[in-house]
C-alpha cells in the first residue's frame, strides 16, 4: 500500500513538473556499463574499445559477456580512436571509453581528423570527468572536454545526470549516425528520474515552473540544483531547474523560453566556465534574447586533489552556493 501511495505521489509531482530524488546513488559510469551489456545483446554490430581502464569505465561488464567484441587497446588512446574509426568505416558501431582527460585531451587530434572530419559513427563515452574525479587530482580532472568536443564539427555532445537518463541516452546514440561524445562521472549521484521518463537528444528537461529564477544544470550538479530548488521553496522562492543533458545541439527554445519567463538565469557545471554549458547558453542569449547569465563552474583554474564532495564545496558547486546566487541581486 505504501508503495502505491508513493508512486501516486511521484506521478502527481511529475504532472507539476517536479521530481523526487532517490536516496540510492549510482555513478553514471556504472549505468553506462550496465546498458552496454543490453545493447550488445540487441545489436551485433556494437563493439567496445577501452584503453586499459575497463574496470573503472565499467566496460568490463560488456567484456565479460562479449569477449570477442571487446578490444583492450592498452595505454594507447590515440591509436584506439584510429582503430575505432576504421571499425566504423566497416559498418561497426564502436563505443570507445577511457578517462575524459585521455579521451578528449590526449586523443583530440585523432578524434578531430579521423572521426569528426569523415563524420564516422563512433561513440566516445568518457568517464571520470570534472573535479569529482576527486583524489586523482588536477592532471586527471578534465575540466575542458565539453569546450573541446562541442567545437568540433559533426560532434554531438551529451552529459547525463543520473542512472535513468544515462541508460536512455546511451541507447539513443546507437540509433543515430555520426560522432558522439558522452561525459560520464566517477561520483555516485542520486537518481532523479523514474523508469518511464523519456528523453530526446537536443531537448532539455524542465523541472518545476518557478519564475523567480532558472538554474540550467548538467551532469552531476543537476542533483544540487534540484536540492536548491526544494530548499528555496520553503522560503517562498520558486525556481525551475533545466537539465541540459545535450550540450550540442543545445536546446535554444528552452533557453529563450526560460529567459522570457523567469527573473534570473544561472548555469552550473562541473567544468570550466570557459567553453562549457555556461558559454553555450550565453551564445544563445547573445544572439536570440540578450540578458544576464550568472555562470557557476570552475573559474579558469585547475582542480585539486581531494574528496569529491569536499571539492564541490571548495569550488562552490553546491546547493548552498546556488541558493546564494539566486538571492544575490
Amino acid at each position: 500500500m505504501c508503495k502505491i501511495a508513493l508512486q501516486l505521489l511521484h506521478e502527481y509531482k511529475k504532472v507539476r513538473g517536479e521530481f523526487f530524488m532517490k536516496e540510492e546513488k549510482k555513478a553514471t559510469r556504472q549505468s553506462y556499463g550496465e546498458i552496454l551489456e543490453k545493447l550488445g545483446e540487441e545489436n551485433k554490430d556494437i563493439v567496445v574499445l577501452d584503453a586499459d581502464l575497463s574496470a573503472a569505465t565499467k566496460t568490463s561488464i560488456f567484456a565479460k559477456k562479449f569477449p570477442d567484441r571487446f578490444f583492450d587497446m592498452g595505454i594507447a588512446e590515440a591509436n584506439m580512436m584510429g582503430v575505432a574509426a576504421g571499425m566504423a568505416s566497416c559498418g561497426k558501431i564502436p563505443y570507445v571509453s577511457t578517462f575524459a582527460a585521455f579521451a578528449a585531451g590526449r586523443a583530440y587530434d585523432q578524434i578531430r581528423s579521423s572521426i569528426c572530419y569523415p563524420n564516422l559513427d563512433v561513440k566516445i563515452c568518457a568517464t571520470h570527468a570534472g573535479i569529482t574525479v576527486g583524489e586523482d587530482g588536477a592532471t586527471h580532472q578534465m575540466l575542458e572536454d565539453l569546450a573541446l568536443m562541442r567545437a568540433l564539427p559533426n560532434m554531438t555532445v551529451l552529459c547525463p545526470s543520473d542512472d535513468i537518463e544515462t541508460k536512455y541516452l546511451i541507447e539513443e546514440i546507437s540509433k543515430i549516425k555520426g560522432p558522439v561524445y558522452v561525459r560520464l562521472a566517477r561520483l555516485a549521484t542520486p537518481g532523479i528520474y523514474e523508469e518511464n521518463q523519456t528523453f530526446e537528444i537536443g531537448k532539455a528537461v524542465q523541472i518545476g515552473d518557478g519564475t523567480d529564477a532558472t538554474v540550467f544544470a548538467t551532469g552531476v550538479v543537476v542533483a544540487e540544483a534540484i536540492k536548491a530548488k526544494e530548499l528555496l521553496e520553503k522560503e517562498g522562492i520558486y525556481i525551475r531547474v533545466v537539465d541540459i543533458h545535450t550540450i550540442k545541439p543545445i536546446d535554444k527554445e528552452m533557453i529563450i523560453k526560460s529567459a522570457k519567463e523567469t527573473k534570473k538565469l544561472i548555469s552550473i557545471e562541473d567544468h570550466s566556465i570557459i567553453g562549457g554549458l555556461g558559454s553555450a547558453i550565453s551564445e544563445v542569449l547573445t544572439e536570440e534574447y540578450p540578458c544576464k547569465l550568472d555562470r557557476m563552474g570552475i573559474k579558469d583554474t585547475f582542480g585539486k586533489s581531494g574528496n569529491a564532495v569536499e571539492l564541490l564545496k571548495y569550488f562552490g558547486l553546491t546547493s548552498e552556493e546556488i541558493i546564494k546566487t539566486v538571492k544575490n541581486n
